[in-house]
């Protein structure tokens, strides 16, 4: 009798196995280049694109609106907070794929902002700041959206209004963190990966020393996975950017950024200027950084704590 039982068990078992979806691999090569510059080419389309401008909203309607067409469940935090510049109203676009539940060191977050800094000198279209990481996060949830305990977001707010400070800049990634603090959920986060201005054509990223040791060890495991190891390096110096209150709230987080954008090797001439145009950027150092962040996706799903 007892044999019988356990022979019915296994096999109710095993027809509730046939029935539920199957997490698929993570094809890291399947990466489009091509496909995540169409999307810079979008965010560019719009122009100058500062916090609070219509401009930025039709940009984050863009961004959602693709999210859900490729299965992912979107959520908007909007705030209005003092600026040097008067009140501003920001918005993060999170998009979270479906088999996200909260639990510890579950969630992993790759992040970038989509708002351009306000200029009132120059057009500013921000196609490598920040529409290069804008792009590359787009093609990444297109194809993890079946993966479990993923969240693709969309920071506004990156850009300080005048001089980065405790008051200025980062609004969005603050914002967020506290929220999260605020609903007890820090500990689900895993690891936070930025991506910041991923799109030069000679592209050359540089992981700065204010990012998590293992963190920093697991994307250049994921490089040499993807045969991208070249293009990856570590600075001896901080950046200030949106990893940073991830950092300070204790979740292990890594800045991928290339800061060297200009038009010799070592310079940045191109940073913050008219000339951050699409002409500068690469489909293939989009897909690049995107090989390589999906890839450490998948190292990130299957390794131990990083705290």
């Amino acid at each position: 009798m007892a044999t019988r039982l356990i022979a019915l068990l296994a096999a109710v078992a095993l027809l509730a196995g046939c029935g539920a979806k199957p997490q698929r691999d993570i094809q890291w090569s399947a990466f489009d280049g091509q496909k995540a510059y169409e999307q810079v080419k979008q965010q560019v389309s719009y122009g100058p694109r500062p916090s609070g401008s219509p401009e930025l909203a039709s940009a984050a309607g863009s961004i959602a609106a693709q999210l859900r067409a490729d299965g992912l469940d979107v959520e908007e935090q909007v705030l209005t907070a003092p600026t040097p510049r008067g009140p501003v109203l920001f918005r993060n676009i999170i998009g979270k794929t479906r088999g996200s539940r909260g639990a510890a060191d579950q969630i992993v977050v790759f992040g970038s902002h989509y708002d351009t800094k306000w200029m009132t000198n120059i057009v500013f279209v921000g196609a490598d700041d920040a529409g290069s990481s804008t792009g590359v996060l787009l093609e990444m949830a297109r194809l993890a959206s079946t993966q479990p305990n993923v969240w693709f977001v969309f920071f506004d707010g990156e850009e300080a209004m005048i001089q980065y400070g405790a008051n200025d800049g980062l609004w969005g990634s603050k914002h967020f963190v506290k929220d999260l603090q605020d609903k007890n959920q820090a500990k689900w986060i895993k690891a936070m990966v930025l991506l910041d201005m991923v799109g030069d054509a000679d592209l050359g990223i540089t992981m700065p020393s204010d990012s998590t040791g293992a963190l920093v060890q697991q994307v250049f495991q994921a490089a040499r996975d993807t045969s991208h190891r070249d293009y990856f390096s570590y600075r001896n110096s901080d950046i200030l950017d949106d990893h940073v209150p991830f950092l300070s709230a204790g979740i292990p987080a890594v800045d991928l950024i290339d800061f060297e954008y200009g038009s010799a090797p070592g310079l940045n001439d191109y940073w913050h200027t008219d000339k951050d145009t699409l002409d500068k950027i690469s489909p293939r150092s989009l897909e690049i950084v995107g090989q390589t962040a999906l890839r450490l996706l998948a190292l990130l799903q299957q390794a131990p704590s990083l705290r």
